[in-house]
């Protein structure tokens, strides 16, 4: 059909209302620019218009696009040694905090520009070009020439301060990672006190101060591992958790950091994971005769519990992470629940709790039988929920490995039952349960045999040896214990130990235990000696043992174990 002309001037009409609304936005646009530009002269920054403007990918990729949009920020040029980023709000304390971690953890230069909103919505869709699997990391990388250019200096822990105390934070951060880990530390404490700021290095169990900060440094010190651990810098009043990764020597060690708000200022504590791959024989960890056997049949089971009992810091988990690794072979699927994963093993589904979202160990372990697994490793048995689904699962075909916080070995069924588990369901479920401690072990370069004992450790260790079961078969001349001692040298750091070794005790079921837990007329007294008459070594006699063969001294082992 023919337009008339009255159709044809109501198009045009339109089409010149369109071209006008047209030129209004851009007039629009062009006043809030000139704004923008009249606002950063007042401001004393620079200005920029990033329509049109050629964003390269390194430089949009410096910071990811959730966190781009969030702070209304975006890099738009990045050299290598300079960047400039773009905000609404250049002066804003979210904006230079962005500024610093880039600075720090980039090396980089960072020069603030405000923008405008259309200027950033332009920006923002070029992040739909970026490869999506691009990944962003916060490893922090020791060289190998950092550690050889201070191994000359760090002879023992008394030569960290001076090394610490220099204007380089840089190198001051470096320095307590390097020192950690040639001094084989689990953990390294910042604690602000009223007379300053100590840091201490945990090792072999034992806090050692290492070097007092000043308090300029502190606080910037502070900043910097917040920095590599994903935590907020400006918040310093509730507590944080966040963790990196130090990247040396080939490997990648997990710090897991902590911290807490305190009377003087914040704590910080940084816990180093190392993977315990290259020591995981059950040997190795400390099991030796009837124990070392008895748990060997155990894992082979097709199903059943094998809990580890213990205090925090024992080596539970690091004991059933061997159990893990002689199990995961090709045909066995294993999944583990934990809290959080601090060692990655390859071959292992591992699940991390997440208490915000109700991904509780309860609704986790029943949500991974639904996953069809032979072997399930549950980080704690806390409630009875969780207990119930554990038990259920060892009853109905999987092999289930967990902890759970007793003193000793003999006490684990007491606390099974005081949390409301059916002894019925308990008695059969149970395959094994192992008490642990860590003791520290003697320097091999300084150790020797000990000129003289305290009468009263003597008198319990003769005691100990004298009570352990004949199934043992050991061959002890009563008359002549011989027990070792050291006087501490450089290789030591000074303290006579380096490294530790577990002390064990396995309590395996059979059938006159069960009948004690079907009796529910049950206490740890009662318990442990029902396992002591079937033949139970306790930890205490398996460190007098460890003791005698020169591997650890009598108080260490009475340290650890109460007699």
């Amino acid at each position: 059909m023919p337009i008339s002309s009255k159709q044809k001037i109501q198009i045009a009409s339109g089409d010149v209302q369109e071209n006008l609304a047209a030129k209004m936005r851009q007039v629009k646009v062009k006043d809030r620019e000139s704004e923008a530009e009249n606002s950063a002269a007042v401001l004393g920054v620079p200005y920029i218009n990033l329509f049109r403007f050629p964003i390269s990918p390194e430089a949009l990729g410096l910071i990811p696009e959730e966190r781009a949009r969030a702070l209304s920020a975006v890099c738009f040029f990045n050299n290598g040694a300079q960047a400039r980023v773009g905000a609404l709000d250049p002066s804003a304390d979210a904006i230079k905090e962005l500024a610093y971690e880039l600075e720090e953890r980039n090396k980089l230069k960072v020069e603030l520009a405000l923008v405008t909103q259309n200027s950033l919505e332009e920006a923002f869709k070029l992040y739909e070009k970026l490869p999506k699997d691009r990944v962003f990391t916060r490893d922090v990388v020791i060289k190998e020439s950092d550690l050889v250019k201070w191994e000359g200096e760090l002879k023992s822990l008394g030569d960290i301060e001076k090394l610490v105390n220099q204007d380089n934070l840089t190198e001051a951060v470096a320095i307590l990672l390097s020192a950690a880990l040639k001094f084989d530390a689990s953990d390294i404490h910042v604690e602000a006190e009223e007379g300053g700021v100590i840091t201490r290095y945990r090792l072999d169990g034992i806090l050692n101060t290492i070097a007092t900060l000043p308090r300029e440094l502190w606080v910037r010190l502070i900043s910097r591992v917040k920095l590599f651990s994903g935590l907020k810098i400006n918040v310093t009043d509730r507590p944080q958790d966040g963790r990196f990764t130090i990247a040396v020597g080939g490997q990648k060690i997990d710090v897991r950091v902590s911290t807490i708000p305190t009377v003087y200022g914040e704590s910080v504590v940084m816990r180093l994971l190392r993977s315990p791959a290259e020591k995981l024989e059950f040997s190795d960890l400390g099991l030796r005769g009837r124990a070392l056997t008895a748990l060997r049949a155990q894992i082979e089971r097709p199903n059943g519990m094998i809990i580890t009992t213990g205090p925090t810091g024992s080596g539970k988990t690091t004991t059933l992470y061997a159990a893990l690794l002689k199990l995961n072979k090709p045909g066995v699927k294993i999944i583990t629940l934990e809290d959080p994963v601090e060692y990655k093993l390859e071959g292992i589904n591992q699940s991390q709790i997440d208490a915000s979202h109700e991904y509780t160990f309860a609704k986790g372990l029943r949500s991974i039988l639904r996953q069809d697994p032979d072997v399930v490793m549950v980080g704690e048995i806390r409630d009875l929920e969780t207990a119930d689904t554990a038990i259920q699962a060892a009853l109905t075909g999987h092999l289930l490995l967990s902890t759970i916080h007793t003193n000793g070995a003999a006490g684990a069924i007491p606390r099974f039952l005081s949390m409301g588990v059916k002894p019925f369901l308990l008695a059969p479920a149970l395959n094994a349960i192992l008490g642990q401690r860590l003791v520290r072990t003697l320097c091999n370069e300084c150790k020797h045999p000990a000129e003289q004992i305290d009468a009263a450790l003597m008198e319990k260790a003769t005691k100990l040896i004298e009570t352990i079961p004949p199934q043992e078969e050991l061959k002890i001349d009563m008359a002549h214990l011989k027990f070792f001692a050291a006087k501490g040298c450089d290789a030591c750091s000074g303290s006579g130990y380096k490294g530790r070794v577990g002390i064990y005790e396995v309590l395996l079921m059979n059938k006159e235990i069960e009948q004690v837990i079907l009796s529910e007329q049950i206490s740890e007294y009662t318990m442990k000696e029902v396992a002591f008459k079937n033949g139970m070594v306790t930890m205490a006699q398996d460190g007098v043992l460890k003791a005698l063969d020169g591997i650890t001294t009598l108080d260490e082992v009475f340290r650890v174990v109460e007699v």
